[in-house]
């Protein structure tokens, strides 16, 4: 990851916060909010973080195309930190914020931020630190080690938002000071080299993400350490193991301790400066939402979120006492079908999204919960006809949106699960929906699994790779990693350095 190089600086202050208002939505090029709050102040937060996502992109020389509309970050701001915590159900007593990177679909739930701060709160970190993540994915096919994933992600996140429209990116993590000062120690080489390194269990800490801000922090802006990072990772695409690369990359494990160390007992700390005019933030459209939708949206989050089978059983009452209100509201009938899906009702999903399409047929949700409820029908039947009425639906969407993942999908998945053959377009087509949401590690393997029984090995092994790399772990990541070590060793690529 190339950095610019730039002016350095520090820090600042705090803005008054707004008074609540009403559900608004913000939508701008790459993020969707949803408030009840101030306008002013929901629109001043989502220019913010258009500043952010710009500041990525100058930062480390990688601009991205503009995601179609479905797939951007949709950011639901709840009352309070245990309103987060109820959605996210992990019963965390510190969960200040959450996402969910999915195609089509990418969702984060936080408490109530204050647009114009400078200072972050935790919510806002929180959000800054997944939004990276979410960047560093999008950019780059290979995946990353966990430490350079969580210590970029720290690097970047750890930013304020200068009154003049600038920003500083990479100042020192405060939040981590703590951890770095009392928690267990994680050294370099349990940074570089994953197999020295146990993680905690349960509820104990250790220092891995303030460690591995820190090297991160010393490789970037260290002049004797220039070129170092990029090389590490060209290093590790063309197959070399984290610590092999590491060795030949920084040199003498204990040596780059030993200056990390002395590093961070600085006294001050470089940070790059990033000028207004170096920033394009996308322009934001506020809109109101109706009564219907604002009534909706409890449900609304909730089924974003996901549900159980009893969740969903409670949250399709809730969807049908309000829709009884409201019954001439599109929006609100989309909500309804979505949670008639989401509790198994397939029938009155595709009832309630036709009701929709008929009050506004540019409802992109309508034609997703028509076309999930038809295409699980047709799964249940297992009638071909069946499987062609759910293809037409999502050609319907394709053609009201035609970067959008998902029908591309299940085009895909029409033939899989029809027990047909797959013509080589819907083999494309699932490879084009992975490369507009490549942050969807669930999409990647399953573009990986169809690579491999293609014997298209090395497309596939990249694909796993990125899905193995996963910072967040979890069971895909480990079968991964286990595809991974069936393949046996990789031939290494001739990789060009990255452009300056």
């Amino acid at each position: 990851m190339r950095m610019r190089s730039l002016i350095f600086a520090a820090l600042l202050l705090v803005l008054p916060s707004a008074a609540n208002a009403e559900w608004h939505e913000a939508s701008s090029p790459h993020f969707v909010i949803y408030a009840d709050d101030n306008p002013v102040n929901i629109q001043r937060f989502s220019q913010e973080l258009e500043r952010y996502h710009s500041a990525l992109e100058y930062l480390t020389e990688r601009a991205q195309p503009a995601p179609s509309p479905s797939n951007r970050v949709t950011i639901y701001v709840v009352r309070n930190d245990a309103e987060v915590r109820r959605l996210a159900g992990d019963g965390s007593r510190y969960l200040q914020g959450f996402c969910r990177a999915r195609a089509g679909g990418s969702a984060a739930f936080i408490p109530k931020v204050e647009g114009g701060s400078r200072e972050l709160d935790g919510s806002k970190l929180v959000l800054l630190h997944e939004y990276a993540h979410h960047f560093m994915l999008s950019g780059n096919p290979f995946g990353l080690p966990n430490w350079l994933s969580e210590g970029g992600a720290e690097f970047f996140a750890s930013a304020s938002f200068k009154p003049d429209g600038g920003m500083l990116v990479g100042r020192p993590a405060n939040h981590r000071a703590m951890e770095l000062l009392f928690a267990k120690d994680v050294s370099v080489r349990n940074l570089l080299d994953p197999d020295s390194y146990t993680p905690p269990v349960g509820r104990s800490y250790d220092a891995f993400y303030g460690k591995a801000w820190a090297l991160f922090h010393y490789l970037t802006f260290e002049p004797v350490r220039g070129g170092q990072l990029d090389r590490y990772q060209i290093l590790m695409r063309q197959g070399k193991s984290s610590r092999e690369a590491g060795e030949t990359a920084f040199g003498d494990f204990k040596v780059l301790e030993g200056e990390l160390e002395k590093y961070l007992k600085r006294s001050t700390l470089k940070t790059f400066v990033v000028a207004p005019e170096h920033l394009s933030p996308g322009a934001t459209l506020m809109r109101k939402l109706s009564a219907g939708e604002a009534a909706m949206m409890p449900v609304i989050m909730q089924s974003k979120r996901g549900v159980d089978e009893a969740q969903a059983a409670k949250v399709v009452v809730e969807a049908r006492a309000v829709a009884a209100r409201f019954p001439s509201d599109g929006r609100v009938l989309a909500a309804l079908a979505e949670a008639e899906f989401d509790s198994g009702h397939d029938a009155e999903a595709v009832s309630a999204a036709d009701k929709a399409l008929a009050i506004d047929p540019t409802l992109v949700n309508a034609w997703l919960q028509k076309g999930y409820a038809l295409f699980r029908t047709a799964e249940t039947s297992g009638d071909q006809s069946a499987f062609r009425r759910a293809r037409t639906v999502f050609a319907g969407l394709n053609r009201l949106e035609n970067d959008h993942p998902l029908p591309l999908v299940y085009y895909y998945r029409s033939f899989v699960h029809g027990g047909q053959t797959v013509p080589q377009i819907a083999k494309q087509g699932l490879e084009r929906a992975s490369e507009l949401a490549p942050f969807d590690l669930s999409l990647r393997y399953s573009v990986a699994q169809m690579q491999l029984a293609d014997g298209r090995k090395i497309p596939a092994r990249a694909n796993l790779k990125a899905v193995a790399a996963n910072p967040h772990g979890g069971a895909l990541s480990e079968q991964a990693q286990a595809d991974l070590a069936e393949l046996g060793p990789e031939v290494a690529p001739v990789v060009a350095s990255p452009a300056k």
